[in-house]
């Protein structure tokens, strides 16, 4: 990469300047672990010492002591010491970092291969989803998967946390999801069942919400269970509804139980299924209020509203947005290709 792109992508001389004085001021060993730091600056404070020692020409200043000629030869032996401690230290840090990043790398094309790369909608119905994460790797699961008959599962699931922690509960929540649902499972066994799994397998403290709806493409009847989610929403032609929360989050209590209700897809109107990284993300004291105003505009254009709602200063978690319309008579679907 040339000199003038760095420049450009750091949005010119005076921020590059200012990142520069940044980084001057920067405690290299705030991310090494304790002892790694204690050392580290055990050997930066021996070399000032030797620095000091060889211009004032004594240990002991004033003292001229043990005499210049052996002072010379020792700050020399103490400064270089301390110089090849810390440069070890420091490479070794490079070097778990290096592999660290080479490790999460591995794992965005990873979980880039789980989430859905193209949604094919059923017939007389229009599929669309943004999702974004935070990190490399991300928390946020969505999936539309078509079952025997006229049902499709739309399954969204958010889980506490970031980084490869979070991701690998999500691909985890992912495959049992693709295994339960290949035998017939409907949303109420879905969420007893994968709760009872990560209730048993996953450390204390992670959870995750979640939803899940079966939805009958000839009817419209949406059969589905929210375990502490973030309310999806049906609408159109002057319709709100909430598909409010029906039991706890995934993995908090073994026994958890959740219950399974009905809405009704009618054709024109659309279902919203979102993170709580979108709303987070919306700036004002009524994010739900913002996000519902939104809901009334053109539907056309309606996922392009929710992504500018984002904004970018208070966007710290994963977002993940998931549009399903029932389309009206004599209006063809299209699919929808990811970014």
């Amino acid at each position: 990469m040339s000199l003038r792109s760095i420049v450009a992508k750091s949005g010119g001389w005076p921020a590059s300047i200012s990142r520069g004085l940044q980084y001057a001021f920067y405690d290299f060993t705030r991310e090494m672990p304790r002892t790694k730091r204690i050392i580290t600056w055990a050997a930066i404070l021996v070399q000032g010492y030797a620095i000091y020692a060889l211009v004032t020409r004594s240990f002991v200043w004033p003292i001229m002591w043990p005499g210049p000629r052996y002072v010379f030869a020792v700050g020399i032996v103490l400064f270089y010491s301390a110089y090849t401690l810390m440069n070890g230290l420091l490479a070794s840090e490079l070097v778990r970092k290096t592999q660290l990043e080479s490790d999460q790398t591995a794992a965005r094309k990873i979980q880039q291969t789980l989430i859905p790369q193209e949604l094919e909608p059923p017939p007389n119905y229009e599929i669309e989803a943004h999702y974004q994460p935070f990190r490399d790797v991300g928390g946020d699961y969505f999936d539309v998967i078509a079952l025997p008959g006229a049902y499709t599962l739309i399954a969204l699931a958010d889980v506490s946390g970031k980084g490869m922690a979070a991701a690998l509960l999500s691909a985890n929540i992912q495959a049992l999801v693709r295994s339960i649902s290949s035998a017939g499972a409907e949303p109420y066994a879905l969420a007893k069942r994968i709760n009872e799994h990560l209730s048993r397998h996953t450390p204390l403290g992670i959870f995750a919400t979640a939803v899940f709806l079966l939805l009958n493409r000839d009817s419209g009847e949406l059969r589905y269970v929210n375990a502490g989610h973030n309310a999806p929403i049906i609408f159109g032609h002057r319709v709100i509804k909430l598909l409010e929360a029906t039991g706890l989050p995934l993995a908090l209590f073994n026994d958890a139980e959740y219950e399974a209700r009905t809405a009704q897809l009618d054709r024109g109107n659309s279902l919203l299924l979102f993170t709580d990284g979108l709303t987070d993300a919306i700036a004002g004291d009524d994010p739900e209020g913002r996000l519902r105003a939104t809901l009334e505009g053109d539907t056309e254009k309606t996922m392009l509203r929710l992504q500018a709602l984002v904004d970018s200063k208070l966007n710290r978690d994963d977002v993940t947005i998931v549009l399903v319309a029932r389309l009206p008579p004599g209006r063809a679907n299209r699919n929808w290709v990811r970014d």
